[in-house]
């Protein structure tokens, strides 16, 4: 694999306009059978949608975040071939979003690949909150018997997120009322 160049971590995560830096992260949801939901998303550093998410009972596959990837490029522009310009995609150095196949893959659709300092996992903070967020929120009052059933809730609990979780940098709007300028 080729070196990649050190980033050093400044801060700042979040951007001043939409579509300008997308950041992503993955997390686990463990069931009271002891199955796991593993579950990867992007989001916007501006807005804070979470465009697009995975999941699987599997590992999370440098196959799913090239999925991830495409959904959220849908998401935001349609049915297009690549960005309209260049957008930065943020995660850590997990080897789903290190693989040679995966970053070709973002420069082939407009995004430039960014990882974090390695053992900083605040570099990628906004992913690392709405993980907390959702993690509080969602999965703390899902129905967590087995892994069909955390699946079945997943599309609810990303809606809701999006659409009517406040946010206090966004002066209390949802991700999508913020998005839409309402």
């Amino acid at each position: 694999a080729a070196a990649h160049a050190p980033r050093i971590h400044d801060g700042k995560i979040s951007v001043g306009e939409s579509n300008v830096r997308w950041c992503s992260d993955g997390f686990e949801i463990s069931c009271h059978n002891r199955e796991k939901v593993r579950v990867a998303f992007s989001l916007d550093c501006c807005d804070r949608e979470a465009m697009s998410w995975v999941a699987t009972t599997k590992g999370i596959s440098s196959e799913l975040i090239r999925d991830l990837m495409l959904q959220a490029l849908e998401d935001r522009f349609g049915a297009v071939e690549g960005a309209p310009h260049p957008i930065e995609w943020l995660t850590d150095n997990g080897s789903c979003y290190t693989a040679q196949n995966t970053r070709s893959f973002a420069k082939d659709i407009g995004l430039k690949p960014l990882t974090t300092a390695i053992c900083s996992p605040q570099s990628n903070g906004m992913a690392e909150s709405f993980v907390k967020t959702f993690k509080r929120d969602y999965v703390a009052f899902g129905d967590l018997s087995d892994a069909r059933t955390v699946m079945a809730q997943l599309p609810k609990w990303f809606d809701h997120y999006n659409e009517v979780h406040p946010h206090s940098a966004l002066k209390y709007l949802s991700p999508r009322m913020f998005w839409r300028g309402i």
